[in-house]
């Protein structure tokens, strides 16, 4: 089982604005652990929508405690996935953000709790562990209380089946989930700013 987050935050900015702001949104002040973003897949659905995914590098440093657990050649960058859906009709835009390293290490043996263990940590087993799986959805719609206003819902979903350490993981990837929101906001505002120039 894993951890969820849910919040609820308000861009002062329209929403073509913002859906402008968010292929401009790197780099900036507060975007600094992102190292790279390439969109790698776009088309136009029948229906008008926008479909898009984009690959990002991100900066990745690990907590001091959690290092020890980990061979010395895990990266230090997290390669992530992202798919957007823009409803330009409904004036929405979704995005789904993962993971795609970090997410299964190849453990040795004694490592019970992983895949081909059973969960049973007293069966030895080589096989794969699920490190840590950060999942998030974000939806931009019109505030519904100012039209010149943007809203954003962001969830996320943070999952460990890392045998001992698994809760203290979960927690270490909801804290720097809600500190990425922070910046991410931040990050926003200040293109918005640049925008309403």
């Amino acid at each position: 089982m894993g951890k969820y987050c849910a919040s609820l935050g308000v861009l002062k900015g329209p929403w073509d604005q913002v859906f402008a702001a968010f292929w401009q949104r790197y780099p900036n002040p507060y975007s600094k652990h992102v190292l790279t973003e390439d969109i790698v897949h776009r088309e136009v659905t029948p229906d008008h929508k926008l479909l898009s995914r984009r690959l990002l590098t991100k900066t990745n440093r690990m907590p001091r405690w959690a290092e020890r657990f980990f061979p010395a050649n895990v990266a230090h960058s997290v390669y992530i996935l992202e798919d957007s859906i823009v409803d330009p009709k409904n004036r929405t835009m979704t995005t789904f953000t993962w993971n795609i390293n970090h997410a299964r290490l190849m453990v040795g043996a004694g490592l019970g709790g992983c895949l081909g263990g059973g969960g049973d940590p007293a069966v030895p087993t080589a096989g794969l562990c699920l490190v840590q799986v950060v999942e998030e959805r974000c939806e931009y719609r019109v505030n519904p209380e100012n039209s010149n206003w943007t809203e954003v819902k962001r969830e996320a979903w943070v999952s460990s089946s890392l045998f001992g350490v698994s809760r203290a993981i979960q927690e270490f990837g909801l804290a720097r989930f809600k500190s990425n929101v922070t910046k991410s906001t931040k990050g926003f505002e200040y293109v918005l700013a640049k925008m309403q120039g």
